[in-house]
């Protein structure tokens, strides 16, 4: 049985990193445990491939990637007020052990698997609070004071995760409980061992982890927490909805004798409004006009198909007027300031799909609530009638 010692830390303290070399010469561990996954580790050895903008395109995971992005900025913002780089206490770990011959043990779950997770069991409501709580963070950052020591006391955590549980609810889950399982999973394992291991991992993992560690009964099966999440396929649902509906509001205006000139306008309607909202979301993200001119020529047609978006199209336009590189990704983690990621060219192109993607499901969404009052059309009586007038055709061939 080896001898475990866990040093809780704040990711972007100074006393952090001090305690950490401190535990390190006290307790001269033979192996050293950091809370990171092989792509988290690698990138902050910097041997970490860059992405292309084809893969990043393909991915078609535009606003996984602006919330990665937007928390990395904002740990990285901390750090930079403190004076302290995000991840100093993980550097300092790794650094020591490779000093000394130490095995380093990976013992966080898979970034992509954890993001993948925390985005997929989030409720809609919970990712609209997100969104509005990211969006204030990037504002509120700016020019506070933070007290990072403070961050590390039990209360002040154990007040902040009952916090975020009462804001997403799910999101914690994905996020703190079930990496406390995993990380106790591995420590467990390096606790069967010989020697002596060092774990470093963030102080709001720490209770969770030794109470999994005292209890492992409780522990869920590690194959639960790195399989991928099915849920239903609600883009998909709501893209086969909408395409039913609009098509069935067309052929119950054409048979309902409400006149050729309502169906017409119907028509102009769902054009005009998908395409304007995209274009204008297009140009509030920063797009080029011709991005925005290419959102608004596809969106009538993609809020039609399930299978495509219109930011698909609007991004594939700004990445050829931007022309991003690989090294755009690694430029958007060092940005200094959210008008720096702002500036990057790969930045802008996912914004710009995202946004465009926004805008069009704004469109429909308008479409059937103010539309159609508008065109003094009740579906309800429009469809009856169109029915009606359909099924009586229908009979007068026979």
């Amino acid at each position: 049985m080896a001898e475990l010692r866990i040093v809780g830390t704040a990711h972007v303290s100074k006393e952090s990193v001090d305690e950490v070399e401190a535990a390190f010469a006290e307790f001269n561990p033979d192996v050293v445990a950091v809370e990171l996954d092989p792509g988290r580790y690698a990138a902050l050895k910097k041997k970490m491939a860059e992405p292309t903008v084809s893969e990043v395109l393909q991915s078609g995971n535009f606003t996984q990637l602006l919330i990665q992005w937007t928390l990395s900025y904002l740990q990285r913002k901390i750090g930079m007020d403190v004076g302290v780089e995000p991840g100093a206490e993980m550097k300092a770990a790794i650094a020591k052990a490779e000093e000394g011959h130490k095995r380093i043990a990976l013992i966080d779950r898979d970034i992509r698997i954890t993001l993948s997770r925390f985005w997929k069991t989030m409720s809609l409501w919970e990712k609209i609070k997100m969104f509005y709580a990211l969006s204030a963070s990037i504002v509120g950052v700016e020019g506070e004071e933070i007290d990072i020591e403070s961050l590390k006391r039990d209360d002040v955590i154990a007040f902040a995760m009952e916090e975020f549980r009462k804001f997403s609810p799910n999101g914690a889950r994905a996020l703190i409980d079930e990496r406390d399982a995993f990380l106790a999973h591995q420590l467990l394992a390096l606790n069967a061992g010989e020697g002596r291991v060092l774990a470093v991992i963030g102080a709001g993992h720490v209770k969770g982890v030794r109470g999994y560690m005292e209890n492992p009964e409780t522990l869920p099966p590690i194959a639960d927490l790195t399989k991928d999440v099915k849920t239903p396929p609600w883009g998909m649902i709501f893209g086969v909805a909408v395409t039913a509906l609009f098509a069935l509001m067309i052929v119950a205006i054409a048979f309902s004798g409400v006149g050729w000139d309502v169906l017409l306008w119907a028509l102009i309607y769902w054009v005009l409004v998908h395409g304007i909202l995209t274009a204008v979301f297009t140009l509030a993200a920063g797009g080029h006009p011709l991005s925005a001119l290419t959102g608004f020529a596809v969106s009538w047609f993609t809020a039609l198909n399930p299978l495509i978006a219109a930011g698909w199209f609007s991004a594939i336009v700004e990445a050829k007027i931007r022309k991003p590189s690989p090294a755009d990704v690694r430029r958007i983690f060092e940005a200094e300031s959210f008008s720096d990621m702002w500036k990057i060219p790969l930045f802008k192109v996912v914004l710009v799909a995202a946004l465009a993607n926004v805008g069009s499901t704004l469109g429909t969404v308008l479409y059937f609530i103010v539309i159609f009052p508008w065109l003094g059309i009740d579906p309800t009586v429009v469809i009856g009638q169109g029915f009606s007038n359909m099924y009586r055709a229908f009979l007068s061939l026979f």
